[in-house]
């Protein structure tokens, strides 16, 4: 898994999951997707795609309650976390590439526990990239709403309050060090106190317009290589500007714009370190003929090669 751009063996795993959102609608994300052509349009830049269709709760959901704090649909959270972990460890161990279509971003704390297990067997450690307006670093203390889709990054890290999550399953947790929350524009308090007590690397709007996104980018693939790490990344829809992508339930002004999502996106696949994604938060109920959608396939597609013009290695 180096810096090889060839065709790629991938596998879209569909996870329709509304329940950590505070808003109905992102579980019909997967399908705005491939209504979108994502599908279609990573197999015409010369990729192995396996869609492996949606994935369905199961029917006995693990009890849970929490000791403080408030959790929504913590028990539903913890049947598709668990379904979705074994998914992308499978896919990966069988030398695929899992993109998981959400669905809320509660769906990374399956999507990237799965990943975690994946990589700490193969000896290598795990980055996280969290391409999103928000830091989704609060606990179910911190909470004020009791979202789950706003606490995923903080479980990931170890944070307590969700310890029975996995139940007795394999959990790896991510160093906190190795995450990198980029595009951030929304913080509640308690989580700003946090994110520094942890030594967390945020590069919010301010950094993003100080500095560019290249150099910002750059700075953490370096950091992914020197390591000799892996790169998970999680892309929100409201990483994106409103303007451009008006289908999510939790718009934040001064977003990213088209061309500094897409040159993430191109330099991310010229690392050619990224093992790992998923496209999270697309609600098509609120979006504007088919739009956000259509943006996202295409941001995926210059993640995995799509060049204006070809450049040559």
């Amino acid at each position: 898994m180096g810096s090889h751009q060839g065709a790629r063996q991938l596998s879209l795993i569909g996870a329709p999951i509304e329940e950590g959102a505070g808003q109905a609608g992102a579980v019909m994300g997967p399908a705005g997707l491939r209504t979108a052509g994502l599908v279609g349009t990573l197999r015409d830049l010369g990729h192995d795609v396996a869609d492996l269709g949606d994935l369905r709760l199961p029917a006995d959901l693990p009890e849970l309650t929490l000791a403080v704090g408030n959790a929504k649909n913590l028990p539903r959270i913890a049947g598709w976390s668990r379904l979705i972990a074994r998914e992308t460890e499978t896919a990966l161990a069988q030398g695929r590439l899992p993109i998981v279509l959400g669905g809320d971003h509660s769906l990374s704390m399956g999507s990237v526990t799965g990943v975690a297990r994946h990589w700490q067997d193969q000896g290598r450690p795990l980055f996280v990239l969290w391409l999103d307006a928000h830091a989704d670093f609060n606990t179910p203390e911190t909470s004020p709403s009791g979202n789950m889709h706003g606490m995923s990054a903080a479980f990931l890290c170890g944070e307590p309050g969700l310890d029975g999550l996995f139940g007795d399953e394999r959990r790896v947790l991510v160093d906190p060090k190795n995450l990198h929350l980029f595009g951030i524009r929304s913080v509640d308090r308690a989580e700003r106190a946090l994110l520094r007590a942890r030594g967390i690397d945020v590069v919010d709007m301010r950094l993003l317009d100080e500095f560019g996104a290249s150099v910002l980018i750059r700075r953490i693939i370096d950091r992914v290589k020197a390591a000799n790490g892996v790169l998970h990344v999680s892309l929100d829809v409201d990483f994106l500007d409103p303007s451009l992508a008006p289908g999510v339930g939790t718009t934040v002004p001064g977003g990213a714009t088209y061309r500094e999502a897409h040159l993430v996106m191109e330099l991310l696949h010229d690392c050619g370190l990224v093992g790992s994604l998923d496209v999270v938060e697309l609600n098509p109920f609120l979006d504007d003929r088919g739009k956000s959608a259509l943006l996202l396939v295409d941001l995926v597609a210059s993640l995995f090669g799509r060049h204006v013009i070809d450049r040559g290695p």
